[in-house]
């Protein structure tokens, strides 16, 4: 186990276990992801390297394709943001040396063979830079929501994606659309712009779409972010839910559904109703959709 300040990595046989410290100085974003479990077959290469005012940093760097968390990023993630980043006073250097070195090893019997494999004595480490097939690292669990500027964006952690606008922001364009419901299947990809630039938004990639509005503004497949709302910390883990359950979506083949599932996501339904998530005639509409699959 290696602390460091704002995570402790933990060293398992197959895989590198993350926790992150709560409290007011660790970023929120740490303070949402809570642990993660990275297998080692999701890491491309690992890393030493001065940091700032008497620090060295760890930094394990995961394979194109495992993290669902850092597709959706997009390479936006602001450097003490980094969940893979480990930072650790100077006087730990030799430590973490070790560790380094011991996952060097692990990641080199690993992709002993590949032609992307590379010297594990070599300063940039070990590398395995083919994408992977699948995501390997999960994605943040549960429904999920987050006040945007221009309205509410909602997930039930399964299947359906919800827009609900707010009067207060929201363009005329989306107010004539309506709020807007997207179930997964539909979909195609996300795309994350970080709130921290002026043109951060949440936009939804449908499958064989129309055209989309050149500003997320005008999109009813789009909620923008503004000082306050949409958040890296609550907007980005969302992303990465909803990335992870399109994916997966992909990876299902169709089948019929069974009354025991069938139940199952209308008693879900129900809980999403209870909780304000869905209006009464959204209930009852859907409730009739899923009974209508038997």
């Amino acid at each position: 186990m290696l602390a460091g300040i704002h995570a402790t990595w933990e060293f398992e046989s197959d895989a590198l276990v993350i926790r992150f410290d709560r409290g007011n100085r660790a970023p929120r974003l740490f303070n949402v992801l809570r642990e993660r479990r990275v297998p080692h077959e999701a890491l491309a290469s690992v890393t030493l390297t001065p940091g700032k005012r008497g620090t060295v940093v760890l930094h394990a760097v995961p394979r194109p394709g495992a993290d669902p968390l850092m597709e959706a990023a997009a390479g936006q993630l602001a450097e003490n943001c980094d969940p893979y980043r480990l930072v650790l006073p100077a006087d730990r250097e030799t430590l973490a040396e070790y560790y380094r070195d011991e996952l060097r090893t692990v990641l080199a019997a690993r992709t002993a063979g590949s032609p992307y494999a590379e010297d594990p004595t070599d300063p940039v480490g070990s590398s395995d830079v083919t994408p992977a097939d699948r995501f390997l690292v999960s994605p943040p669990l549960g429904p999920q929501s987050f006040k945007a500027y221009d309205g509410k964006a909602s997930f039930d952690g399964q299947s359906e994606v919800s827009f609900r606008w707010s009067w207060t922001g929201a363009s005329s364009e989306k107010w004539k659309a309506g709020d807007q419901f997207f179930q997964v299947r539909d979909l195609c990809g996300v795309e994350w712009r970080s709130p921290d630039v002026l043109d951060g938004h949440l936009r939804l990639v449908p499958r064989g779409g129309e055209p989309r509005a050149s500003q997320a503004d005008r999109d009813p497949a789009s909620v923008v972010f503004g000082l306050g709302y949409g958040p890296v910390h609550l907007s980005l883990p969302f992303a990465a839910a909803v990335l992870a359950a399109i994916r997966s979506s992909d990876r299902v083949p169709a089948r019929v559904a069974t009354p025991g599932a069938v139940a199952e996501r209308i008693r879900h339904l129900g809980e999403l109703h209870q909780a304000g998530l869905v209006t009464d005639e959204e209930f009852s509409a859907k409730k009739a959709e899923l009974l209508a699959e038997l």
